[in-house]
């Protein structure tokens, strides 16, 4: 496996533990975060199918209050989510509720499997409060976030370092537990899936951001969905944001006074109030 192809070394471009040598610092500050979120914080544990990975952790912020859903990354075959209960706090600060989704990991299920997963935990907080939630992810949760607003289930998506179009990696090492063929690949990719019509109150948005030292592949992928998605009548936004790489593009969710935040914090109020 080359991980090569037109040209583009896919394998340098896609495999961002390899790309950023000091992500286990950053990620133990995710672990040490989320440790102290869930101690000041206790969420209240859902199960939104009968797996033992499927259940999902809720940070209230107050009966009644908007919740955001994250979807965590990871390529869709390592983490869960006990990794980024440190996310809630920022949200919380602001009156907003946070949903942190565990899902079952390739190779043990196919990544077809973990988007029904996905769309379970999504409704189950859609039935609890009687509105589509945002949802926001990064990565491997970009991209779902971005196949939850396709299909009319959030009112707006935050694609954080999202993987629109899965055939790039094919050719790279992600790829041995993913097993994605060309055909499997494409009809897994959002880019390639109709565009929300927005007909509820709120609107429908999708927001692609994305650290502005990834790779050439990560900055494409992100600007082609906003633009692509853009040109067929969704309201979209692209934000490179300056100095962080693939991992530290999560910072501004630790704080609650970044834009990150504010925007989150925004649309859940602007759906919120709509209904």
């Amino acid at each position: 496996m080359t991980g090569k192809s037109d040209g583009i070394d896919y394998e340098a471009e896609y495999n961002n533990r390899a790309r950023v040598p000091d992500h286990p610092a950053v990620m133990q500050r995710w672990r040490e975060t989320a440790d102290a979120a869930r101690s000041a914080h206790p969420p209240v544990g859902i199960a939104y199918g009968r797996g033992p990975r499927e259940v999902m952790d809720l940070f209230e912020a107050a009966p009644g209050a908007p919740v955001a859903i994250f979807l965590h990354g990871g390529y869709w075959q390592s983490l869960d989510k006990d990794w980024f209960s440190g996310l809630a706090p920022a949200l919380l600060a602001h009156g907003v509720s946070l949903a942190i989704p565990s899902y079952d990991l390739c190779p043990a299920v196919r990544l077809g499997a973990i988007l029904r997963q996905v769309r379970s935990a999504v409704e189950t907080v859609r039935e609890r409060t009687g509105a589509r939630p945002v949802v926001f992810g990064h990565s491997a949760g970009g991209h779902m976030a971005a196949c939850m607003l396709s299909e009319g289930r959030a009112s707006a998506a935050v694609a954080i370092s999202g993987v629109f179009d899965l055939r790039p990696l094919i050719p790279t090492s992600l790829n041995a537990a993913l097993d994605l063929d060309e055909r499997e690949a494409a009809a897994l990719s959002p880019i390639h899936w109709p565009v929300p019509n927005g007909s509820t109150p709120g609107g429908t948005l999708l927001d692609c951001i994305v650290g502005a030292d990834e790779s050439p592949e990560f900055l494409r992928q992100s600007r082609r969905m906003a633009d692509h998605w853009a040109a067929q009548g969704v309201e979209t936004c692209y934000e490179a944001l300056p100095g962080l790489n693939h991992f530290t593009v999560l910072d501004p969710l630790f704080n609650a006074a970044s834009g990150t935040i504010r925007r989150l914090v925004a649309l859940n109020t602007l759906d919120h109030k709509g209904g």
